[in-house]
């Protein structure tokens, strides 16, 4: 690990909770259609209008503790929660990787962690961030690995196709939505990231995690029904960003 960390190696680690903090605004938001890149931050508690020396990541909520420097409000864990994840997705890149190559991988894991936390919050995956990705996959075959771009195309094709057809399968049978079609573009969108041989795994690790987190929610008291549902992109996310770093399992 220390051999790796070059100057490009601190560079992404130092980039990483900057990109982290960017995440949150969208995430926050991108769903409720406020302005991203112009609109002032302000405290979530007071609404007083945070300065350069309050957006530093990490750094400012640790220097007050986790308080507004205004109100003294305590504020949430949201911030540097992502924050931290975003770091760690860097550090998982540069780790395993090292640049250049960390670059792209932290653009898959960072785009990955931007939808999940998304749909954890408001059960939606926006087109402007799946689609987007869909381009973002076959323009990375096309320019690092063109053998592979008619392999990530049929990924992205088969990927949509898959969770469409399931949709309308378990519509049929239960007469109502399990799956939407921001779950189909996400998927289509990891398709064109790791390819049609990949599609297989991250289905069966999202559908494992989702029956495993609701088995721990089952043992933790919250009683689940037959109407009950969970946000299906996280369980997309995970599997799909560790298969882009590990590569397909050889079965």
């Amino acid at each position: 690990m220390l051999r790796t960390l070059g100057p490009q190696a601190v560079g992404v680690l130092v980039v990483a909770p900057i990109i982290g903090s960017f995440i949150g605004v969208v995430v926050r938001r991108l769903p409720a259609g406020e302005a991203i890149g112009w609109s002032r931050s302000r405290c979530e508690c007071c609404g007083a209008v945070l300065g350069p020396r309050d957006l530093v990541p990490l750094i400012s909520w640790a220097s007050t503790l986790g308080r507004c420097r205004y109100c003294r409000q305590r504020l949430s864990w949201f911030y540097p929660a992502i924050e931290i994840a975003a770091l760690l997705i860097a550090l998982i890149a540069v780790t395993l990787d090292g640049p250049p190559r960390a670059w792209l991988d932290c653009l898959l894991g960072w785009w990955l962690l931007t939808l999940a936390w998304i749909d954890l919050r408001q059960w939606v995956l926006p087109d402007v961030l799946t689609l987007p990705l869909v381009v973002a996959g076959l323009a990375a075959a096309a320019l690092f690995d063109p053998v592979s771009l008619l392999d990530r195309t049929l990924g992205a094709i088969f990927g949509y196709l898959t969770l469409r057809a399931l949709a309308r399968i378990y519509r049929s049978l239960r007469h109502r939505d399990g799956l939407g079609a921001g779950d189909a573009k996400l998927l289509s969108a990891i398709g064109a990231w790791l390819g049609l041989a990949a599609l297989p795994q991250v289905i069966f690790a999202a559908a494992l995690g989702g029956l495993a987190t609701a088995g721990i929610l089952r043992l933790g008291g919250i009683r689940l029904r037959a109407s009950s549902a969970l946000p299906f992109g996280p369980f997309l996310a995970l599997p799909a960003w560790i298969v882009w770093m590990c590569g397909p399992l050889s079965l």
